[in-house]
């Protein structure tokens, strides 16, 4: 009784330590290091923070079983060393029918629990906006982007575009961020994304919204998320699709709505209306020419 005593009087200090060191980090700390959290400042989306909980929470867990897997490692090592004296091989055990439970049982509820937690925030992921503010086509190609904004009506009329060209890497290997494509995005808006190939596969990623979707072929993609702060962020294709993949880059804007729709007009003044496959298709078929309008430069 007096052992179990003295063990929660430990267990005070040690859990007022705990959320002492804990008070004291930093978003970057707190969320695991990971990209899409800046000090005092909103996550990059909605989902973020939520992606960022589930991988610093299965470290955790899988940190403290490994610090006991190791403390009982060691604890044997230690104990049951061969004592100076010591010949021969020390009693045989066959089975230990309460520890053999445990280490069955225990890893286990680990697997269904990390599914679980997983499967949830998957669904979650995966849920689509059925009436979004902001409806986007991006379109992977060998070895850029084409983004879309369709407009309200349902024939596309009103939608305008932009088509990007690959990065080229100066000398130093620095790359001109204002070539690049451009994805705009209005923030606190809701937005639905179609992802479509024009090839082989891609797979459209933004790092620091913590979330990327591979671009198939004959098979249409989505992804729906609210971007939540204001910045420019770095894209890229996170499949190997060909000599330039490394070259396949993007930003993304996420801009005021008045800056968002600003820039939608800057497009219509340019002529880049109505669907952008058949200006593609056009392009295509111009000898000598290729789909490599910079649509926002």
């Amino acid at each position: 009784m007096p052992s179990k005593r003295l063990l929660r009087w430990a267990a005070i200090p040690i859990g007022v330590a705990t959320a002492v060191a804990l008070a004291g980090c930093t978003q970057a700390e707190l969320h695991g290091y990971l990209p899409g959290f800046e000090e005092g400042a909103e996550p990059t989306t909605n989902h973020t923070d939520m992606v960022a909980g589930l991988w610093v929470n299965s470290w955790i867990v899988l940190l403290v079983v490994g610090i006991i897997t190791w403390g009982l490692m060691g604890w044997a090592a230690i104990v049951y060393r061969r004592r100076k004296g010591q010949v021969g091989l020390p009693v045989q055990l066959r089975y230990n029918m309460p520890i053999e439970i445990f280490y069955t049982i225990v890893p286990l509820i680990l697997v269904i629990g990390f599914f679980a937690f997983t499967a949830r925030d998957q669904t979650i992921l995966e849920t689509q906006t059925e009436d979004p503010d902001v409806s986007i086509i991006a379109i992977g190609k060998q070895w850029a982007w084409d983004f879309q904004y369709n407009g309200e009506d349902e024939d596309g009329s009103d939608a305008v575009w932009s088509m990007g060209v690959q990065a080229d890497p100066a000398a130093n290997g620095d790359v001109d961020q204002e070539k690049l494509p451009t994805l705009y995005l209005p923030v606190d808006k809701s937005v639905k994304i179609l992802l479509q190939s024009r090839d082989v596969i891609h797979s459209f990623w933004v790092i620091d919204f913590l979330y990327k979707k591979d671009m198939y072929i004959g098979r249409d993609n989505y992804w729906s998320f609210t971007p939540t702060r204001e910045g420019t962020y770095a894209g890229k294709c996170a499949e190997l699709c060909g000599e330039y993949h490394s070259a396949m880059l993007f930003n993304v804007k996420v801009v005021s709505e008045a800056e968002y729709e600003d820039y939608l007009a800057t497009l219509k003044a340019a002529g880049q209306t109505g669907d952008i496959n058949d200006e593609y298709d056009r392009l295509q078929n111009q000898p000598g020419t290729g789909a490599t309008a910079e649509g926002d430069e």
